[in-house]
């Protein structure tokens, strides 16, 4: 059975499984008797309310997100460096800085959400990030800007990993695909409306009311962000089981499809946050996952920069910003694309490992020619490439570690931290002197993503291989069950018949 199928749920499993939960036998014995086409339409009707409720609102949540701690490269493109005094690499530890306080926070972060109201949490951090944000525009010195941008990692870093864990309470294994391809699309959005904001701001308020244009850049950004978060502490729903704007056949419902997923519920807190970390580093599949969301991230670095990249061009800096624009549209496009190809086909691997290609031809083109045109269509292929592959192994590691709660947690954690160091040097692949080409930089991010195309195929075999584990399992749970023997033993943490890993 693939990973897509729900296997039948027995009174039995939910009683044992979901004790306090809303889900109660008679609801399983409603949800149960009804036949699969009552089922369909009242799930398509359960998902197209939880879509219009929790997706748009976290879609624009991480387009502020990153666009807060990306701008830094539109500022560049203003009188940043000039009135901070920064020279030679300072503006690439400016950038590396912000994930230091960003990776020290992770795992911290995505513990407390476990056990606090996630609307009210991600949203405490979205405020605290718009403010820190727009303090970047009273910066006077570079060591001011360096305080700033570590603060500005500290308080962002709750939100990514933990909407994704949200999501992950609400939509099963087959739609969280989707979801999370739409969720960071918010990533291309961002660097899109980065490129016009800063185009906008830099072009028209330098040195309004006596202020540079890049501190107008900060100040507005940063105010937008904290209205949208006060928004949210109303608009963000927390759990299924909690929902108020879900009746209560709705909400066991959802509940209960969860269940069916998996066979194991969200609803049991009977495991500490010790306990899944310690599952989470139990499971060696976890130690691939990280290297390969290391890897991935390394290969998108290039957008800290790319700006700059683009100005290389030979065009001047409002033009540079303004052809920012198509390059992260068509980003955006091609992810969704690629991300509903992914889960039509119900595969991840073969779609990482050629969109990864892509992304190292666009690498290596930008780096071995001069002419304009064809390094401007090279610099289409590196983001539609490397962030579009991002975007289906965030939602593979999603799907790969899905239950207990705990587990799942710690595991995204985990991963977002350690794939996200790789930020804080990679950012000095792309220094100011080694323009137009930067060699090196490019060089290295054409080999990345070869290697990150290639793990993505290792893990598919692995992926394989647990999956006949888990067939014989219950081959042999099924002859002990003929025979009269009591057998409720699965390989790793799954206890449902039909559980298989998605490659």
């Amino acid at each position: 059975m693939d990973v897509t199928e729900k296997p039948k749920v027995s009174e039995e499993d939910v009683a044992s499984n979901l004790k306090g939960s809303v889900v109660t036998n008679p609801w399983v014995a409603k949800f149960e008797s009804h036949d699969e086409t009552w089922r369909q339409q009242f799930n398509a009707k359960l998902v197209r309310k939880v879509d219009f409720r929790l997706l748009p609102f976290l879609i624009l949540m991480y387009l502020l997100n990153f666009l807060d701690r990306s701008n830094l490269a539109q500022a560049k493109l203003g009188s940043l460096e000039k009135d901070l005094g920064m020279v030679g690499n300072d503006f690439n530890v400016a950038t590396s800085i912000f994930f230091v306080g960003y990776l020290l926070m992770q795992l911290p972060s995505n513990m407390l959400i476990t056990r606090l109201r996630p609307s009210l949490y991600l949203t405490s951090a979205m405020v605290l990030w718009g403010a820190v944000s727009a303090c970047n525009a009273a910066a006077q010195r570079f060591s001011h800007l360096i305080a700033i941008r570590f603060f500005l990692g500290f308080v962002e870093a709750p939100f990514f990993p933990g909407a994704i864990f949200l999501m992950s309470t609400w939509y099963t294994r087959s739609e969280l695909t989707r979801r999370i391809a739409y969720f960071y699309s918010g990533n291309a959005l961002a660097n899109m409306f980065g490129g016009i904001i800063g185009a906008a701001v830099l072009g028209n308020l330098d040195g309004a009311h006596g202020i540079a244009g890049w501190r107008w850049l900060f100040i507005i950004e940063g105010v937008i962000t904290i209205g949208v978060a006060v928004a949210g502490v109303f608009l963000l729903p927390d759990y299924p089981s909690t929902t108020r704007w879900l009746d209560e056949e709705e909400r066991a419902f959802a509940v209960w499809r969860l269940l069916a997923d998996i066979n194991e519920s969200d609803e049991s807190r009977d495991r500490s946050v010790w306990d899944g970390v310690k599952l989470a580093l139990a499971d060696y599949r976890l130690y691939l996952f990280v290297l390969l969301q290391h890897l991935s991230l390394l290969s998108q670095t290039f957008q800290y920069f790319f700006p700059a990249i683009v100005s290389t061009l030979g065009y001047g800096r409002i033009e540079s910003l303004w052809l920012t624009a198509p390059v992260w549209f068509a980003t955006f496009l091609i992810s969704i694309c690629a991300t509903w190809s992914s889960a039509r086909t119900k595969d991840r691997s073969i779609h990482i490992f050629f969109l990864m290609l892509t992304a190292a031809v666009g690498n290596a083109i930008a780096t071995a020619t001069t002419a304009t045109g064809a390094r401007f269509f090279a610099m289409f292929l590196m983001p539609m490439g490397a962030v579009s592959a991002y975007q289906i192994i965030v939602s593979w590691i999603a799907n790969s570690f899905p239950r207990p709660m705990v587990k799942r947690s710690a595991s995204l954690a985990i991963a977002n931290m350690i794939g996200n160091t790789a930020s804080t040097y990679g950012s000095f692949m792309y220094p100011g002197d080694a323009a137009p080409q930067y060699l090196v930089g490019g060089s290295a991010n054409s080999v990345i993503c070869l290697l990150v195309g290639l793990l993505a195929l290792v893990l598919r075999f692995l992926h394989k291989r647990e999956n006949k584990k888990l067939e014989e399992a219950e081959r042999v749970r099924a002859d002990n069950t003929e025979a009269g023997v009591l057998d409720t033993s699965l390989p790793g943490d799954r206890r449902g018949d039909g559980f298989r890993y998605v490659y």
